[in-house]
């Protein structure tokens, strides 16, 4: 490759790109000895040099089997998390009907959008690499190729939101010292793609290299013959046909104003311009990137892995665990002393000791014995059960009904649940770290539409009960920063819990009117909370009424709507007069007099209606 030719910008690209992983070897080759520990290839271990190798027997009868602890705790801490809900929630600022509105269409178009980019699977993968890293990140940004396709032959999209989960080893900060990622001023996302990506997404064919990435290798684990392939190895390793694209998103500076964003594949340049995307407080340019720790360190980007603080323990573990069927191993087979030449050596080596065996030992030499072994040292019981409470201690998994020594038969149920609080309250940390992720990929979800929804914006959402729905909507409808965000776990919103609480709700006469009667939007609640199937979708005509007027509010901006036979024209009056007062300069004088007209529409038409059943109620 010729540098001369290179553009300048892509040098300086590639040099940043370099300096910064240099700086941050350390930290991948410790991401890698976790995988490693959790995959099992637990002879692993780093040389003072950086290098992994795998730690060789000293002795060929040496026991070095492994005795893997992390994988079961690790996969039992994600169950764990899997309850925590990756839904956010809107709540409006105020009381003001127009907040609530807002909010409820805010939540729905979370939802919506959650939904299309499946990001209850993207919360379980981030937080598996969390788990096995330390740190994840979501990228959410605006793709021009995702949405309503609008023009087939010319494959052009209406754009939307897109959410992607990028393990640790693909971001590159500008520090390592940054506490998150509004701390940084500059990012490099690295990811390695095949050529012919390139080429068709960016229409540029760069020249192919060997980008370095993490791969899986067979090896012979534990101390027999024959295993391998038993387990795999996790090492970095170069791909050929590959490219490494470099996205660098850089802040708003005195040199930049708005920012800068530079796209990089290999020797050609992709993309040179400024940093798009408005997701930060006041609609500022930002990083659009959302970092989640497993558990955060101070100054430090990446936070720590669980299973870093379990390495230690876990080979003490195995150490104690093989030298004790060592020990077990010579009690069985024996250990045989005699003297020199009294025995032949080189027969019983070969064939051992079996049932029935005659030794024949020279004449007038000593008579060969079995050393006696004893019995197991007690300290081999008393230090695995050590390492084991140690193993509870550091990743807060335990099973309390074993591992405390409780049974169905001694333990009441308000102390089972007190035990269950405990036990989870111990992974507060992370999952507080899970739910504040969820928040600031809500946070720019909805900011983002703030910037490309426009003015008129159709969209499929999911409605209250559930059931997906066309919206027009646009960019004014969309509060981004004036609201709260809520993220609750699975187990407070069970099935069993949410009947509990329509119980209690019922008993309490909160459910129904003045008159102690349930209203059919209540009843509607109610049956949405039990989460009983398809009766959720019983959506009642006043609720339909209230959905189409919300509707003409929006279409008045154009034309003025006409009204309808089946109108309840008390529905309509109501909703057209509650966006009128609540009106904060958004709407022109030609709007309003539009909704005014049609508000004197549905009064004449309210009017008639009453007139009709009037006449019918004297004859």
């Amino acid at each position: 490759m010729n540098q001369n030719s290179i553009d300048p910008r892509v040098q300086w690209v590639r040099e940043d790109f370099k300096q910064r992983v240099k700086a941050r070897e350390s930290l991948e080759k410790t991401w890698i000895l976790n995988f490693n520990f959790y995959a099992g290839n637990q002879q692993s271990e780093v040389l003072p040099t950086g290098e992994i190798t795998e730690a060789n027997k000293r002795y060929y009868w040496q026991e070095n089997e492994v005795y893997n602890h992390i994988a079961p705790i690790i996969e039992a801490r994600l169950s764990k998390f899997s309850n925590i809900r990756a839904s956010v929630s809107v709540a409006p600022s105020t009381t003001d009907s127009c907040d609530v509105e807002t909010a409820k269409f805010s939540t729905k178009l979370l939802r919506s959008v959650e939904e299309e980019n499946r990001f209850r699977e993207g919360v379980s993968e981030a937080t598996f690499w969390a788990e096995l890293t330390g740190t994840a990140f979501y990228k959410v940004i605006w793709s021009p190729t995702k949405g309503r396709c609008l023009l087939p032959e010319e494959g052009l999209y209406e754009g939307d939101v897109d959410i992607v989960v990028c393990p640790p080893y693909e971001i590159y900060p500008d520090s390592l010292t940054a506490g998150d990622v509004d701390q940084c001023r500059s990012i490099i996302h690295a990811k390695a793609y095949p050529v012919s990506v390139v080429e068709d997404v960016w229409g540029v064919k760069p020249t192919p290299e060997s980008p370095t990435v993490f791969s899986f290798d067979s090896i012979s684990i534990g101390g027999g013959v024959n295993q391998k392939g038993r387990n795999k190895k996790v090492c970095s390793s170069e791909v050929d046909g590959y490219v490494t694209v470099l996205e660098r998103y850089s802040l708003p500076d005195g040199e930049n104003p708005e920012g800068r964003l530079i796209i990089v594949a290999g020797d050609k340049l992709l993309y040179d311009g400024i940093l798009p995307f408005r997701v930060g407080e006041n609609r500022e340019r930002a990083l659009p990137f959302v970092r989640q720790a497993c558990i955060s360190q101070p100054a430090s980007f990446f936070g720590t892995s669980i299973i870093e603080r379990m390495i230690p323990v876990q080979r003490a573990y195995n150490a104690v665990k093989n030298r004790k069927h060592e020990f077990f191993t010579r009690m069985c087979a024996g250990v045989l002393i005699a003297e020199e030449g009294s025995i032949d050596l080189d027969e019983l080596e070969e064939n051992g000791i079996e049932p029935g065996k005659v030794i024949v030992y020279r004449q007038g030499s000593n008579e060969p014995k079995m050393e006696n072994w004893g019995a197991v040292p007690p300290e081999f019981a008393e230090e695995e059960d050590r390492l084991l409470s140690e193993f509870v201690s550091i990743s807060g998994v335990s099973d309390f009904l074993i591992s405390s020594g409780f049974t169905s038969n001694n333990v009441s149920g308000v102390a089972l649940n007190l035990i269950i609080e405990q036990d989870s309250s111990r992974l507060s940390i992370t999952t507080d770290n899970i739910r504040n992720a969820a928040k600031g990929v809500a946070k720019m979800i909805l900011r983002l539409y703030k910037q490309y929804a426009g003015e008129k914006r159709l969209k499929r959402i999911y409605g209250e009960n559930g059931l997906p729905e066309r919206a027009y909507f646009s960019a004014n409808e969309i509060s981004c920063d004036d609201v709260t965000f809520d993220v609750s776990e699975e187990s407070v919103n069970s099935a069993e819990k949410r009947k509990q609480i329509v119980r209690e709700l019922f008993s309490m006469g909160l459910l129904s009117d003045k008159d102690g009667k349930l209203n059919d939007s209540s009843k509607v609640k109610m049956i949405e909370m039990l989460g009983l199937g398809n009766w959720e979708s019983a959506i009642t005509e006043e609720e339909l009424q209230r959905k189409k007027a919300m509707r003409e509010n929006i279409f008045c901006d154009e034309k003025a709507p006409e009204i309808s036979e089946i109108d309840n024209h008390s529905i309509h009056i109501s909703e057209h007069t509650k966006r009128l007062l609540e009106d904060n300069g958004e709407l022109n004088e030609e709007t309003k007099r539009r909704l005014m007209e049609h508000i004197r529409m549905h009064k004449d038409g309210l009017e008639k209606q009453n007139d009709n059943t009037g006449k019918t109620e004297n004859k």
